[in-house]
């Protein structure tokens, strides 16, 4: 089915999930009110504490568990539905896989479920294996994988049916900085080839860098939304870098620098790292009565 370029890749409105909790009679709210969308090539980091809601959305946008209230589309079709998944490649945040099966196994084993078979599959298999960067580990036992390769081997199993949108629950958890870098550049490798890739992490540092628009939850709420560069910016300030500009003219920083040989190189706001803005949104959350 061909889908308009119109169309979110994520469409989310009102979405409400309560479990009840039979044994105390009480009931937990994990989602309030939930609205975003999700534009079709970005990458987009969707972040809270603990408890916020994160794995709720996504096992809502999964069919894993049904909504109180509210919608989730995936291009356009309800996720209620089974058709909205096969355009979904899926990484949890601890994945299993056997470990007695090679790399090149792995993926054909998820190749096979997707109903790939014979040259198809071979081929899906090794190019999956070259853009994961695990060619020539593809013969070896995923038993004797460190945890970036397996991570990465996650993600070519999340790949294999060729998706428009990659759900990938805390890709590098575990992973060491050197691990991280590798799924960091993947992902945007994959960004590059048109891919939708929602996220989710704690290492907001690595958010900043791939993400395009970043929403974050408390509480169930949505308290902060939109563009890195709106999220970060500082509003009210604006910063002047200045070329050649000597010490009398910086102490007269408010005439025009044109007037005194200087060249104005950029003019932007000041901006807050990720971290901050999380801790900022997510602490006002908290707040009594909030």
């Amino acid at each position: 089915m061909e889908i308009s370029s119109t169309v979110p890749a994520v469409r989310i409105r009102d979405l409400e999930k309560i479990f009840p909790v039979h044994l105390r009679r009480r009931q937990v709210v994990a989602l309030r009110g939930l609205s975003l969308d999700i534009p079709a090539g970005t990458v987009y980091g969707l972040l809270g504490p603990n408890g916020s809601g994160k794995s709720t959305t996504l096992k809502i946008l999964l069919g894993l568990v049904k909504a109180t209230s509210g919608t989730s589309e995936i291009f356009g079709v309800p996720s209620e539905r089974v058709a909205s998944r096969t355009d979904v490649g899926f990484l949890p945040e601890n994945p299993y896989f056997y470990k007695f099966l090679t790399g090149a196994e792995t993926i054909s084993f998820y190749g096979k479920l997707c109903g790939l078979s014979g040259k198809t599959l071979r081929a899906r298999v090794t190019e999956l294996l070259d853009l994961v960067g695990l060619t020539e580990a593809g013969e070896r036992r995923i038993s004797g994988y460190s945890k970036g390769m397996l991570q990465r081997i996650g993600l070519a199993q999340a790949m294999v049916n060729d998706p428009r949108l990659l759900i990938l629950d805390e890709p590098t958890a575990g992973v060491d900085p050197a691990g991280s870098r590798q799924i960091r550049d993947l992902i945007l490798q994959l960004k590059a080839r048109g891919k939708t890739i929602l996220l989710t992490s704690h290492l907001l540092e690595q958010v900043q860098e791939v993400c395009d628009r970043v929403g974050i939850l408390a509480k169930g709420h949505l308290v902060r939304e939109g563009s890195l560069d709106i999220l970060t910016g500082v509003t009210g300030q604006t910063e002047y870098i200045i070329e050649n500009a000597a010490p009398e003219l910086q102490e007269e920083i408010a005439k025009l620098a044109a007037s005194r040989g200087a060249r104005l190189v950029t003019a932007r706001q000041p901006q807050l790292d990720l971290e901050t803005v999380f801790l900022q949104a997510t602490e006002a959350a908290s707040q009594p009565g909030n």
